[in-house]
């Protein structure tokens, strides 16, 4: 979280806390946001990942509620277009990379990170870490990063079925670090890839070594 600031004063902040009161249920309250803003698919998405980010936890020892939160509310940040995200990043005072500046899709992992604490009123470090990097992963990501993560690419919200699903799926059997890995690889190797993150790149580098 380095380079953010707690701008609770911002009008971009203000506008969604007047409009919306969680009650501190992140299921129900991301349900709740979602639908009124208009946003089925995301909702839905969004349920199909804190259910595998559960069932994930539970198989690699972390707290499943974490992961499920994490999952709900890693994708917030949809209230804001893709054109509209870089200005939002650096309104808020969220630290942008050369990389998110070419491609502002990237920045929503951050600013649902934002949104998350500011919004809905997430303290958990371990929650709000899990959200930032859901996108890229990182270096020296938790388990719990690790676990939100893979549901996100396994519960993908585009058509059809993922193309490393199968590989993905066969390395869990062996280890979460594994399964990343397989992803990553798989992500800076795609032709249609925009951008080499650099978190993503850290991320795959220390796999690799270990």
């Amino acid at each position: 979280m380095t380079g953010w600031k707690r701008l609770s004063y911002s009008p971009l902040l203000r506008e969604l806390r007047e409009s919306f009161t969680p009650r501190g249920n992140a299921p129900e309250d991301a349900a709740e946001f979602f639908r009124m803003w208009q946003k089925p698919k995301t909702l839905i998405h969004s349920r199909a990942v804190a259910i595998k980010a559960e069932d994930l936890a539970r198989k690699f020892g972390v707290d499943p509620v974490k992961a499920g939160d994490g999952g709900w509310l890693h994708d917030v940040s949809i209230v804001w277009s893709n054109p509209q995200r870089l200005p939002a990043a650096q309104a808020l005072g969220i630290e942008v990379l050369p990389e998110e500046e070419s491609v502002p899709m990237i920045l929503h992992q951050k600013l649902s990170v934002l949104l998350a604490r500011e919004v809905f009123g997430v303290r958990d470090t371990e929650i709000l870490s899990a959200i930032g990097c859901h996108t890229t992963l990182k270096s020296g990501a938790s388990t719990g990063d690790k676990v939100v993560f893979l549901a996100d690419k396994i519960a993908w919200d585009l058509d059809g079925t993922p193309p490393y699903l199968d590989a993905l799926s066969w390395a869990l059997d062996t280890s979460l670090d594994a399964a990343c890995r397989v992803y990553l690889e798989w992500m800076l190797a795609s032709p249609r890839l925009q951008v080499r993150h650099p978190w993503a790149v850290a991320a795959l580098e220390e796999l690799q070594q270990r």
